[in-house]
């Protein structure tokens, strides 16, 4: 294989005959998200493979090195350094993104760091100019999952007609049950890791993925559960964050996007979108997050019935792994492999991870003003 991006600052072209190297910050001997999603992800695409990781002790550092048998760091610097490691991945809490990523960044290696990208658009702002010429990724995985690239070729192929309006009607269990002390951070809207930038963010990246961008949106958020019980021990905790988010808007061609996302849902979680079109519909569900879970597509043409659809061939390269988490993720590594090695464009990057962050702020100005704000390309 051709490596084709050069090297810029402190990073070196990988050897060709050696699969891109993968250095973690966040990869945790107890268990986590990167080692029960991110792990197992890369462990099934060729080409790139886990070569190192850091901690934030060298306890932790030390016990995560014997347990992955990779070198183990105690600072993203030395991670970057590392001259095995051709991607840095920043799997961790959103207040520490920016504090990791800018010295990746700084000393020139592609860095990949989970969604959100920031706690908010003004660090989201400072943290693309910084990559310059440097490959960025962001998690929004989403983007590669085979159903919804599938539903992306069919919509924009004319299989609905004319595309007329997208409803979402969508549930989170979290952000009002009971939370765990280690999650409490989710519910600081301060903190940026809330249901608006989590679970509305992921989900609102796919639909925008299917029908296009909002032009422009109107909202009304509210925080409807001002405390939350702290697992089972009596106590309560405050939440901010916003628990009922609803919203409007029209995407390109003219169709409207109405989505409502709740927090907190009694009677389980879910997620809908219909699609209505002049010659079709399309119904898309999922258990909770389409991003990461299974999803059931339903179709309509005309007058007829709706019925399942299944996925055609071509578009899962991993069925194997299909119901299960690493399922979107195996498929976002497999992209970014590819656009390190082609020179390509196709994983998400900081500068559509911003465009994101610019809808999520459009979104908090327009409920606090009662305003319709304009989104611009």
């Amino acid at each position: 294989m051709v490596i084709a991006w050069p090297p810029v600052g402190g990073s070196s072209v990988p050897d060709p005959r050696k699969p891109i190297g993968v250095g973690i910050v966040g990869l945790s001997a107890t268990g986590g998200w990167a080692a029960g999603a991110h792990l197992p992800a890369l462990s099934a695409v060729d080409g790139i493979e886990l070569r190192a990781l850091a901690a934030s002790s060298e306890a932790s550092a030390q016990a995560a090195g014997a347990a992955y048998g990779v070198p183990a760091y105690t600072s993203v610097e030395q991670l970057a350094g590392d001259e095995n490691v051709d991607l840095v991945v920043v799997a961790v809490k959103v207040p520490q993104h920016r504090e990791l990523v800018l010295p990746v960044l700084k000393a020139g290696v592609p860095v990949l760091s989970e969604w959100p990208l920031a706690v908010d658009l003004r660090e989201a702002e400072e943290m693309e100019r910084a990559a310059g010429t440097t490959r960025t990724f962001v998690g929004l995985q989403g983007r590669s999952s085979p159903t919804f690239r599938w539903l992306a070729d069919l919509v924009s192929e004319g299989f609905v007609g004319d595309v007329l309006s997208a409803t979402v009607v969508a549930s989170s269990t979290e952000w009002g049950t009971p939370v765990s002390p280690n999650m409490v951070y989710t519910l600081d809207r301060k903190l940026g890791a809330t249901m608006l930038t989590i679970a509305f963010g992921h989900a609102i990246d796919l639909v925008s993925m299917v029908v296009g961008e909002l032009q422009e949106v109107v909202a009304t958020t509210a925080t409807r559960r001002r405390q939350v019980p702290l697992g089972r021990t009596g106590q309560v905790v405050p939440m901010t964050a916003e628990d009922q988010i609803a919203i409007s808007g029209t995407v390109a061609g003219g169709a409207i996007l109405s989505v409502h996302h709740r927090g907190g849902a009694a009677s389980g979680a879910g997620f809908s979108l219909i699609i209505d079109g002049t010659e079709g519909r399309l119904e898309i569900t999922a258990a909770e997050f389409p991003h990461i879970g299974p999803v059931t597509v339903c179709a309509t043409r005309s007058a007829g019935r709706p019925a399942k659809v299944t996925l055609p061939s071509g578009y899962d390269d991993y069925p194997g792994l299909a119901g299960t988490v690493t399922h979107t993720l195996a498929h976002a590594y497999a992209a970014i492999r590819d656009d390190l090695i082609h020179g390509t464009a196709v994983a998400p990057d900081f500068t559509h991870a911003l465009k994101r962050h610019r809808l999520l702020d459009a979104i908090v100005r327009s409920a606090a003003t009662g305003q319709r704000k304009a989104l611009h390309p």
